[in-house]
């Protein structure tokens, strides 16, 4: 494909969807879902294994809150970075700090290094801030018609993961007997490998001359549109409640006296509710309104939140994983496509950058915390919380719905 062709395919302008671009989408939806495949695996080992090797209990949830804080760090480079040699050169140097960072963590495993496990948690962080611009390369390939449907194909890539992450903890988890977990790790090593060699064949627009030449806005104007905060608070709280409940919920199931089993098999219906619905959000951004989606999204969360607070039998912790899942999956694509929405293609790197940054920040503020919250307080008080925020974001969205219109996010981008 040429650059002309690649330029046209990404145009907001163009709404004819290339084969091509729609195999560029599909090799991304392959790349995110290997990856997730890894990231679900350490979602429900990283906490467990932090247990049995960490000082001390309360400190099991600082591997993956490590892993956030990387990722918060490298969403601004990585997206600097590519706008200036391009998603694959990124995408490839991400992928490979997670194969060197998964074979230190199989390492640190094995030697029941705490230490070194927490720094190959961050590089795993690394890995997955380049991999959080999976769903932003779909736009670029994608003309402006297409583009809620490229996200949320790139994110139905992780329903893969929903049934090969935590199958894939089961099995691997005594590969290095006696050390338990240490094979979960090796098996990540392995798995990354392949998206290294798939993002090799995608091809994605490279910048275009303005991007690189011009800032557009500064990004204290930008941030004063009203889409771009409903766009960006609800991808973060989204994101922040759903993972401050999946981070604690490994530890809470030990608590209440389940087996490794029936945790990975509550991880693995969260994660197709996470990315299932992504065959069809698209379609329902497109019918009825991205604020409608992302109000829903936020009262699917909110639902999460009263079930766990109604029981812990294993239906409990099931219903409401689901439902958190779901929720997670209309606020994220519904935030994602709205931010495609308030910037211009020069503004593109510092925006989706951004973007990212703030909603890793607080997520890894979520991973730490839960393990802290989880100790002194119990699995009520992770429910608890993340109420207030997941209620601000649903009066925020139907604030944004009544004053400016419910159907097209393209209706409420400024000039």
């Amino acid at each position: 494909m040429t650059q002309d062709t690649a330029d046209a395919a990404s145009s907001p302008e163009s709404q004819v969807v290339s084969p091509a671009a729609k195999r560029n989408v599909l090799l991304l939806a392959a790349c995110q879902a290997l990856f997730f495949t890894g990231v679900m695996v350490t979602t429900a080992t990283a906490s467990l294994v932090g247990v049995t090797i960490a000082p001390d209990p309360k400190y099991a949830t600082l591997p993956l809150a490590l892993q956030i804080l990387a990722s918060l760090a490298t969403t601004v480079p990585a997206s600097l970075l590519m706008a200036r040699f391009g998603r694959r050169a990124g995408f490839s140097f991400g992928i490979a700090a997670g194969i060197l960072a998964a074979l230190g963590a199989t390492v640190a495993v094995l030697d029941g290094n705490f230490l070194l496990f927490c720094l190959c948690s961050a590089g795993t962080g690394i890995h997955q801030g380049f991999a959080s611009f999976y769903r932003f390369a779909a736009t670029d390939i994608a003309p402006s018609s297409y583009r809620p449907k490229a996200i949320s194909y790139v994110l139905g890539g992780g329903v893969l993961a929903a049934f090969m992450g935590p199958e894939l903890a089961t099995q691997t988890r005594d590969w290095l007997a006696p050390i338990d977990f240490a094979g979960c790790y090796l098996a990540i090593t392995i798995l990354w490998v392949l998206p290294l060699i798939i993002i090799q064949f995608i091809q994605i627009p490279t910048p275009a001359r303005q991007d690189k030449s011009k800032g557009g806005r500064p990004l204290r104007e930008i941030a004063k549109l009203p889409a771009f905060k409903v766009a960006v608070l609800g991808a973060v709280f989204g994101y922040a409640s759903m993972n401050f409940m999946m981070t604690a919920t490994p530890l809470a199931m030990l608590a209440c006296g389940f087996d490794f089993d029936n945790t990975a098999t509550v991880i693995q219906w969260h994660v197709i509710g996470m990315f299932a619905p992504s065959f069809f959000t698209g379609h329902l951004i497109k019918r009825f309104g991205v604020l409608r989606i992302m109000a829903i999204g936020a009262c699917l969360e909110l639902v999460a939140a009263t079930v766990a607070l109604n029981g812990i039998a294993i239906e409990n912790f099931m219903i409401a994983l689901l439902c958190l899942g779901v929720g997670w999956n209309f606020l994220f694509v519904g935030g994602t496509t709205l931010i495609t929405e308030c910037h211009r293609p020069e503004e593109r790197a510092k925006v989706q950058g951004f973007n990212d940054f703030t909603i890793f920040g607080l997520m890894a503020v979520s991973s730490f915390a839960s393990g802290f919250i989880h100790d002194a307080s119990g699995w009520a008080a992770i429910a608890t919380i993340i109420v207030p925020g997941l209620i601000v974001t649903l009066v925020l969205v139907m604030g944004l719905g009544f004053r400016n219109g419910w159907h097209r996010p393209a209706e409420l981008k400024a000039a």
